[in-house]
């Protein structure tokens, strides 16, 4: 049961994936119809791994609020690496921490070197890129970049290994936030750069203190790639997918 106290929150904050989209999915027409409605009440901001372009694609290309309430809308993508906001019609960057070629070389190769420790075998099959360069974030997706969901649902259920990979790598980047991610995927940030960074950089751009904002994500239990911002004292809510999100939007309008 949904805490009443939600139900008074000026600032409702979204994990994408596996919340409001399926796992690189695009966003669906009644879940796109229930946001803009809920624009109109309160601030949302959309946080996810995905890169800027993907963010895009997935999500704001089945967007269609009026621009008004676009004003209300705030997304982080990689992460909270980078954050953007809507200013007549056009996204506007706020920040973005991008990553230097040296800090790049440097990730790739705690890629491979912790392949070679623990002895993995990539997948004979990979759809897109197998460790992409999101500029602000390096993501490895155990399937590629571009897999389809059911595929990355039957490996995540059989052959999940990305807290292994994650722990493999993490001793070659020790000044790096290594987390597990969505599916199938390992993603690696700046030190101190994640959720809980982008909840605070919310804070800063609105001037709205975190006791007045919500967090809604499937990923909030130890070990999910949400459960980060829960250090930021915000008032969490876990769901399951996106009928528990949809369910959930509606009990706010």
């Amino acid at each position: 049961m949904m805490n009443k106290a939600f139900l008074t929150k000026k600032v409702l904050v979204f994990d994408l994936d596996g919340t409001l989209t399926e796992s690189k999915a695009i966003l669906d027409s009644e879940m796109a119809s229930l946001l803009c409605r809920l624009l109109e009440k309160k601030k949302i901001m959309v946080i996810g791994g995905g890169s800027l372009s993907q963010f895009q694609k997935q999500f704001l290309k089945y967007f269609t609020c009026p621009r008004e309430t676009l004003k209300n809308l705030i997304i982080a993508p990689t992460s909270g690496a980078g954050m953007y906001k809507n200013k007549d019609g056009e996204w506007i960057e706020i920040y973005r921490h991008t990553f230097t070629k040296e800090e790049k070389r440097k990730i790739f190769s705690a890629f491979e070197n912790a392949f070679r420790d623990i002895a993995y075998e990539k997948q004979k099959k990979i759809y897109g890129e197998l460790i992409e360069d999101r500029q602000s974030q390096i993501t490895f997706s155990a399937l590629g970049s571009k897999a389809p969901l059911a595929a990355k649902a039957r490996w995540n259920k059989e052959s999940d290994m990305r807290f292994i990979i994650r722990r493999a790598v993490e001793k070659y980047l020790p000044k790096f936030e290594v987390r597990a991610g969505g599916l199938t995927s390992v993603d690696v940030t700046r030190k101190g750069i994640d959720k809980a960074y982008g909840m605070r950089q919310l804070v800063k751009l609105l001037k709205i203190p975190v006791k007045e904002m919500a967090y809604i994500g499937d990923a909030l239990y130890k070990g999910g790639n949400d459960a980060v911002v829960k250090k930021t004292g915000v008032l969490t809510l876990q769901v399951k997918g996106l009928d528990d999100t949809k369910f959930f939007v509606r009990a706010f309008l």
